[in-house]
């Protein structure tokens, strides 16, 4: 069978691919294809700040099924900007590029990020809440509440490059950011938190981070350097500790600074010559967070092209493939550079630059799927990129690898399946399952049809037929059956962390017209 072209149809809650002759070469079965949506400054959602909540919630909508349609199957959004909130339990205040001025609530009243996880939830995606961390004020000019933190803690502030930030070295603080990050992990059905690459600021020219104060009293005997990639190791720490306590299943990733160290500085470090690294100059240890475990995944920001001299996108992207420690890697893609190419790296205006990172990607087993920035570079369709998605990489469905340190049971099967043909199509009856032995249920349902000539191989993702979102949707009509045609179907059950419940089986033999 071949795809001839892909196509969402929603029939209760499944999500349909109609199906036709399949490809010689198979697309993976499981994979993470994300993308960020960046709220700071408007950047991709919403549009404008101070939109009614209706156009919020539509504009919302339309991303989410924008992406759909081109096959992703995650997105990770920016819910905390500058010690700001994009959701209604809060300590802090309402988000200024929510509504236009922080503080305000949105007009008529509703709770975004409820808003949001339902909706992605509905279209069965993961939520993935991305918190900046080290930034209380944006710029110099941002307006912000009597009460902010920045306010009522000035001495957790550090004066750096127009801004204010947070002095992650004082213990108060961390405790802080894990609190802001388990309120949201206690009160919302999130899949994932998810931090960019703000620790410690990338540097300005003339500027100094005055965290002496702070240093002679809690250095421990270590170097200034030292001692703050310490700060930033605890919190890490601390706040896998935390989520881990609270909701085991919640999902822990970074998305840091593509180069940990060059080689020239350390031999560990990636065959690279670039001037910036996150060990050195975010004092972000990354490497070490995904050796130990702490992180469930790491997202490089691999913002570089094939061409690049100092750091071409291949040797990097090697390095972080021998660096994956057994966790998820996922490419962090630069889809934001594409048409935008400078001096020193020109192949961002190749049409072809995203599709040979992409097929790269696709050699290697331990990258284990991509998440884009930023949504408006794939929803502008930048050099066809969204389109090269659609048609290719993501014409087929994926589903979100698993991770067996979490979670390495199975749930249990669909029982009773049952297919009859019937004048809309066949008609697919089953039984929700009961809980596995971990008590995880069923959470999707997989539909994979096979011609009886077919070879039955469900790593094949050519003969999903469809995806049903919610345990008690339990019922399918597959509408392109043909008169006369001999089926296979398989069901399987997938719970919250995408582990797969060996199939359950129907045959069906569809009536001549």
């Amino acid at each position: 069978m071949r795809f001839h072209y892909r196509a969402f149809f929603v029939f209760f809650v499944c999500f349909f691919w109609e199906m036709s002759e399949a490809i010689a070469q198979h697309p993976p079965k499981r994979e993470f294809r994300a993308v960020w949506i960046a709220t700071v400054d408007n950047i991709d959602w919403p549009s404008v700040r101070g939109l009614s909540a209706e156009n919020q919630q539509a504009e919302f909508i339309a991303l989410l099924d924008q992406h759909q349609r081109a096959g992703i199957n995650a997105v990770v959004v920016q819910i905390r900007a500058a010690a700001d909130a994009f959701y209604a339990k809060s300590t802090e205040p309402w988000s200024f590029w929510l509504t236009g001025q922080q503080g305000r609530a949105p007009v008529p009243f509703y709770d975004p990020l409820e808003f949001m996880i339902r909706e992605t939830h509905d279209r069965g995606m993961e939520f993935h809440a991305w918190f900046n961390l080290d930034r209380a004020t944006f710029s110099k000019n941002s307006s912000v509440t009597p009460d902010h933190i920045s306010f009522r803690r000035p001495e957790w502030m550090l004066q750096y490059g127009g801004r204010k930030l947070f002095n992650l070295g004082l213990p108060e603080v961390r405790n802080y950011v894990t609190g802001i990050v388990t309120n949201i992990v206690r009160n919302y059905d999130v899949d994932g938190i998810h931090f960019d690459d703000y620790f410690y600021p990338y540097g300005v020219a003339g500027q100094v981070i005055h965290d002496e104060v702070t240093y002679k009293t809690y250095f421990n005997g270590m170097n200034l350097a030292n001692w703050r990639r310490e700060n930033i190791n605890q919190l890490i720490h601390q706040l896998r500790d935390s989520i881990q306590a609270l909701k085991p299943y919640v999902k822990f990733g970074v998305s840091p600074f593509g180069v940990w160290k060059n080689s020239s500085q350390d031999p560990e470090g990636s065959l690279t010559t670039g001037g910036l690294t996150s060990y050195f100059d975010l004092y972000a240890d990354t490497r070490k967070w995904i050796r130990e475990g702490w992180i469930d995944y790491i997202a490089p920001q691999v913002y570089f092209s094939t061409d690049f001299q100092k750091v071409p996108y291949r040797l990097l992207v090697d390095w972080w493939i021998k660096n994956g420690f057994d966790r998820h890697l996922y490419i962090g893609q630069g889809a934001f550079r594409i048409n935008r190419s400078t001096p020193r790296d020109r192949a961002w205006n190749n049409p072809n630059e995203m599709t040979t990172q992409l097929n790269y990607n696709r050699q290697f087993s331990q990258i284990h799927g991509s998440i884009f920035f930023s949504s408006k570079s794939l929803t502008d369709n930048l050099n066809g990129v969204r389109d090269t998605l659609l048609t290719n990489f993501y014409r087929y469905p994926a589903l979100i690898p698993p991770m067996p340190w979490k979670d390495p049971e199975p749930p249990l099967s669909p029982k009773d399946l049952k297919a009859r043909p019937t004048s809309e199509g066949v008609e697919l009856l089953w039984q929700e399952p009961g809980p596995a032995p971990d008590g995880d249920k069923a959470r999707y349902y997989v539909v994979y049809r096979f011609d009886r000539k077919d070879k039955v191989n469900t790593e094949d993702p050519t003969h999903i037929l469809a995806i049903c979102v919610g345990e008690r949707t339990t019922r399918f009509i597959d509408r392109t059956a043909e008169a006369d045609g001999r089926y296979v179907y398989l069901i399987t059950s997938l719970d919250r962390l995408h582990n797969e419940s060996v199939p359950s089986q129907v045959n069906v033999r569809v009536p001549e017209e």
